[in-house]
């Protein structure tokens, strides 16, 4: 054959080749699918200490904390890895499984060092409310920078799944949405409706505004909140009057019943120091699942719920209190309602819930004291005009001070660098002055932060809580027990286990009945979803 036929035959066969590779069916979706749950649901309680589970548990129902408990999986040691302990970093830490030291959510509010201007985590002046006239929409996670499981999921699914934050508080549903969320929805206090940001979206949903327009928050607040059963069978709480509560704002009295009624309308911030709040809430989710379809588009999606009023009620209370058992059993029965609209909406075995904290919370100086019991407490935002006071004496100027936020004193550079003031003296007379407190065990400058002496854990907790742009260079650290709050109610944001120590339990999809004992922490959610 000639080397002519040959070449021929050989360009024959390649265009044949061709023609049938082009002409090759394009492959379809499979309808094989990795296997998810339809339905991811972060239930985090704010301020739930971990032993919550155990200390009410045999007043608890079949249905609600004891079904999670004994048909989900619990981590027993589960705990916050750095401080401060508070909301708005709790709630980040959950669902990007990052520390404020990488995700920048270092509290609920800092100041910018280099602008010396107070920040509100949520703030984002150039969006608007949606849902009302008022300022309490102008909120984004604009200050979160990182993503959360939530964007990862949207990313992975090429934004077909759906992701969704609520809380009364904007930070408790913001930052769980991501940066990418479909919507987060937060209570406003001026109008006791859900409104959001135009960050998400320009108008509410209709059934969003149908709600509201249902004034459920005033149906909730013409109840009076009186205790579920007879004051006799709350025998892990005090007696309902002490001083070391706080009253409510609308009332002049700390005990039972705690009425709402005159607020109607007027205002509704006092409406979250109710635990009805809870029933709110979680009607307000069922709603959610109910109108969005959630877990029923053929992805997974995610709800994250964050449940504000046990907070509220446990800083004015205080975590012995009746108000707070009163809180744990009545969320319980809401807990069950919501697990059974789960089974009929999604499907027993289709959804996974996990439920967590935030943060936990110490008991009360005045139960502490009255108990003869260590504890007490240090009111910091006090000490601002005697530190403003000292500094001036010794460096002849005013108001180098600015704030003090989670036990961090926050100082303005601005003046300190523009009359080139010997900012290393400022400190070392800071920490000088915040160790000749008898309530303040240890107080350091970050800057000489790897000289300090401190237990390797403790000093990790620590780091892993610092981002220099919007953290106060100079740390004090109270004795255990001691907290930042008047000498009535509670607060939280130490590194103690009181308030580290917090539920964790997964429940449902693929998910064994079972519980350990390893010590886990809050930022292994995310990675194990």
């Amino acid at each position: 054959m000639s080397p002519k036929i040959l070449f021929i035959a050989f360009i024959s066969i390649l265009f044949i080749g061709n023609i049938q590779a082009q002409s090759k069916p394009i492959p379809t979706q499979t309808t094989d699918k990795i296997s998810r749950p339809k339905l991811v649901i972060g239930l985090v309680v704010d301020q739930m200490r971990w032993d919550y589970l155990y200390r009410y548990y045999s007043r608890y129902g079949k249905g609600g904390f004891r079904r999670l408990m004994k048909q989900g999986y619990s981590f027993e040691n589960t705990f916050v890895p750095y401080v401060p302990t508070v909301t708005a970093s709790g709630h980040t830490c959950i669902y990007t499984g990052s520390v404020p030291a990488i995700h920048g959510i270092v509290g609920n509010d800092w100041i910018e060092n280099k602008t010396g201007k107070r920040m509100y985590c949520t703030q984002d002046d150039s969006v608007n409310t949606v849902g009302s006239n008022s300022k309490e929409g102008k909120m984004s996670p604009k200050n979160l920078l990182v993503t959360t499981v939530s964007d990862e999921l949207r990313i992975a699914t090429n934004f077909r799944s759906r992701t969704f934050g609520l809380a009364m508080k904007d930070r408790g549903g913001i930052f769980p949405a991501g940066q990418s969320g479909n919507a987060a929805y937060w209570f406003e206090d001026v109008s006791g409706n859900w409104i959001t940001s135009t960050y998400y979206m320009q108008s509410l949903p209709k059934w969003v505004t149908d709600f509201n327009n249902n004034h459920f928050t005033d149906k909730f607040m013409e109840k009076d909140w009186n205790l579920l059963y007879p004051e006799s069978s709350y025998i892990q709480s005090t007696s309902d009057d002490k001083q070391y509560e706080k009253t409510l704002p609308q009332e002049k009295t700390r005990t039972f019943p705690h009425s709402y009624k005159s607020l109607i309308g007027k205002s509704y911030y006092a409406f979250r120091i109710n635990p009805f709040g809870n029933n709110l809430t979680l009607d307000f989710a069922t709603t959610l699942i109910k109108n969005e379809r959630l877990g029923k588009n053929g992805e997974t999606d995610i709800l994250a719920v964050s449940l504000s009023a046990p907070d509220y009620i446990s800083h004015r209370f205080g975590p012995n209190s009746l108000e707070v058992e009163d809180t744990y059993l009545r969320l319980d029965i809401e807990i069950e309602k919501f697990l059974n609209m789960l089974d009929a909406e999604i499907g027993k075995g289709n959804y996974v819930l996990f439920l967590t904290a935030d943060h936990g919370a110490p008991n009360t100086p005045g139960f502490m004291q009255e108990n003869k019991l260590p504890g007490g407490n240090l009111k910091a935002k006090w000490m601002i005009p005697e530190m403003n006071d000292l500094l001036k004496k010794q460096f002849g100027q005013d108001s180098i001070v600015i704030n003090i936020f989670e036990y961090q004193v926050y100082l303005n550079y601005a003046k300190i660098d523009s009359l080139k003031l010997n900012k290393q003296g400022i400190k070392a007379s800071l920490i000088e002055f915040l160790l000749s407190k008898p309530e303040v065990e240890q107080a350091f400058d970050y800057a000489e932060f790897d000289k300090l002496v401190m237990p390797s854990r403790l000093k990790e907790m620590f780091a892993k809580g610092y981002f220099r742009s919007r953290s106060g260079e100079v740390q004090f650290i109270l004795k255990p027990q001691y907290h930042d709050v008047d000498w009535a109610g509670t607060e939280h944001g130490t590194w103690q286990p009181y308030d580290t120590h917090i539920p964790l339990i997964f429940f449902g999809w693929n998910i064994n009945p079972g519980k350990t004992y390893r010590e886990v922490y809050m930022t292994d959610i995310a990675p194990t979803l």
